[in-house]
């Protein structure tokens, strides 16, 4: 390897590992202040950069986010609702299906509050409202077919939800389990 490979080579690496201290910095700061109230300045200040860096890796708030998000959700997978298809009693796929989006929930509720919050319809976050729109209609499938299955799916849609589980968990004290129940004894009533 030549010198000028060496050089390039190392500037290579240092302009990743700048990168990645900048979606490192975004991440935390999503986490703590909300991805409305994070600025490319906070961002800067965070990674130890210059804002001048940060919009050299990243042109815009837009791109950062998305960088941002799909590290994260990398790192904080979605629950596989299709491996749910497997189980066959309604009941059991619903309470399986819920255990796994509770904890799933608990798990990133420090990022997802804030995200909920601040860019609940940005685009970043359709992959997010897909997984539980779709999450809901493979629970529905081990219920129907029914006469009406519209307050079927709007109790599994609210049963699903990010903002039930704080409201039931943190809001409210009941434990997974509790909240669980209560969501199972709510689908009861409408399926």
């Amino acid at each position: 390897m030549t010198k000028r490979q060496y050089r390039l080579k190392k500037r290579a690496e240092s302009q990743a590992e700048t990168r990645q201290k900048i979606i490192e910095a975004t991440i935390e700061l999503h986490q703590t202040k909300g991805p409305g109230s994070t600025s490319m300045a906070d961002v800067a200040k965070q990674a130890g950069v210059g804002k001048v860096t940060v919009y050299r890796h990243f042109p815009d708030e837009p791109t950062l986010s998305q960088a941002c998000s799909g590290l994260y959700f990398q790192r904080h997978p979605f629950p596989d609702p299709e491996t749910w298809r497997r189980v066959a009693d309604p009941l059991e796929r619903l309470r399986h299906g819920l255990n796994e989006t509770y904890t799933y929930h608990a798990e990133t509720q420090a990022m997802i509050s804030h995200a909920l919050a601040d860019a609940r319809d940005h685009p970043v976050m359709q992959p997010y409202h897909a997984l539980w729109e779709g999450a809901a209609e493979i629970i529905l499938e081990a219920w129907l077919p029914r006469d009406d299955e519209t307050a079927l799916r709007a109790g599994l849609v609210l049963a699903l939800s990010f903002d039930t589980w704080r409201t039931l968990v943190q809001g409210q004290g009941l434990s997974q389990n509790e909240a669980v129940a209560l969501m199972e004894r709510l689908m009861c009533e409408c399926g």
